[in-house]
């Protein structure tokens, strides 16, 4: 493949970028998906799909899986999962003052204060029916002439239960205004700030690129694989998940009912050459820019890490081995969660900042990581025979270390060019 021809070594067009921002920016809070998979993913998939495919929804959850060939359930079967639920912060209670008291989630409470939110309440008059309040703040303590000297100092810290939500309430009868505009304990609180493109080359920045960044990057795959002409012997699901924050139960939800035979799951990592006070712990090298990472671990399988990373070698796709262990931390783990036998592994890309209103990725590595899971998933395809052939191998070439080869010291001469 030419180097004009690599998407991954060019910046990411003005029309997909806006994509991803939709898809980022859409409000979908863990329990609350819908306005991603409904509202942006749901469209998009009937849009690309050809003829034949099907979305399938569910009954517990908003999650949606794009399915190349409903029904057949004898073909060998790829499930790639994205998920669409956002951490969020809840209203605790309101206080005489008009203060709105929240819980802080997933959150770092010392990274919310000032940041600008969206409130979705539900109207109390007509449930199912929601209302949106914006300009509103995330406070704890108001000016710093009110903070004790160990809060001026930075030696002491920030405690969640100081967080509230500052909407400007004065005059009489506070409480009882914030209470006439519906907001009831459990409503949802998201940060308000869509993606933008940063200021070094093929960066960008804002809130929720976990996991809106995961499901982009399924829903690309499969236009690639559609226009591409589809797939005739494997069968393919572009799962939307739900629950991934809480516990990954939407995705273990979706592989229960549908029995994938291999699992890719997409989602953020880390960037942790990037990241602060955490050089002594000798974490695995990853870094933004670098290219796409894969999970290698005890729950990694080596079959399926093996036709990622073939097609990354393959066609010069930059890759980083990220070291899982015995949990994935993503979607990755759904198979072994619902006690379904299927080969799985992790995609990602690194990330800083991670659960802030400033994550930052980089389109590189998240075009590197569309169009290896393309490939891969194309080169599983020409492997199946349509008759069982590419599960038995997946049966049958599981790694013996007993038949491992022996290898000798290389010498100290460096490593030719």
């Amino acid at each position: 493949m030419s180097e004009s021809k690599k998407p991954w070594n060019q910046s990411m067009p003005d029309e997909q970028f806006n994509l991803m921002r939709d898809i980022i920016a859409a409000p979908s809070p863990v329990g609350l998906e819908a306005a991603m998979t409904y509202g942006v993913l749901k469209p998009y998939f009937e849009k690309i799909a050809k003829d034949g495919w099907k979305v399938q929804q569910f009954k517990g959850s908003a999650g949606i899986v794009l399915d190349t060939h409903p029904g057949r359930d004898d073909m060998f079967s790829v499930m790639i999962i994205g998920h669409a639920d956002k951490i969020r912060m809840q209203v605790r209670s309101i206080g005489e003052d008009g203060k709105i008291w929240i819980n802080t989630d997933s959150f770092l409470p010392t990274t919310l204060i000032g940041h600008e939110v969206k409130l979705f309440s539900e109207d109390p008059e007509k449930p199912g029916s929601y209302r949106v309040i914006e300009g509103g703040t995330v406070e704890a303590l108001g000016a710093i002439h009110f903070a004790d000297a160990g809060l001026r100092s930075g030696d002491k810290g920030i405690k969640k239960e100081q967080i509230y939500l500052e909407l400007q309430i004065h005059g009489e009868n506070k409480k009882e205004q914030v209470e006439k505009l519906g907001i009831r304990s459990g409503d949802s609180i998201i940060l308000n700030r869509p993606i933008k493109r940063g200021f070094s080359p093929d960066t960008f920045y804002g809130a929720y690129l976990d996991n809106g960044l995961g499901c982009f990057v399924t829903a690309e795959t499969a236009r690639l694989v559609a226009e591409a002409g589809g797939t005739d012997n494997i069968r393919l699901l572009f799962a939307i998940a739900s629950y991934e924050e809480i516990g990954r139960f939407g995705s273990r939800v979706m592989v229960g009912e549908m029995k994938p035979d291999a699992i890719i799951a997409v989602d953020v990592n880390h960037d942790y050459v990037a990241a602060p006070g955490i050089g002594d712990k000798r974490f695995t090298p990853l870094e933004m820019g670098k290219g796409f990472t894969m999970s290698v671990g005890s729950i990694a399988s080596e079959r399926l890490n093996r036709f990622i990373e073939t097609a990354a070698l393959e066609n010069d796709i930059p890759l980083q081995r990220d070291v899982c262990g015995r949990d994935t931390g993503t979607d990755g783990m759904a198979g072994v969660l619902a006690s379904v036998d299927a080969a799985a592994t992790s995609i990602g890309f690194p990330t800083r900042n991670m659960h802030t209103i400033s994550e930052v990725g980089n389109t590189s590595d998240v075009l590197a990581s569309i169009h290896v899971i393309t490939l891969a998933l194309q080169a599983m395809d020409a492997a199946d025979d349509g008759k069982g052939s590419l599960r038995a191998e997946f049966e049958n070439n599981h790694p013996r270390l007993d038949e491992a080869v022996s290898l000798g010291h290389q010498g100290g001469d460096k490593k030719e060019d």
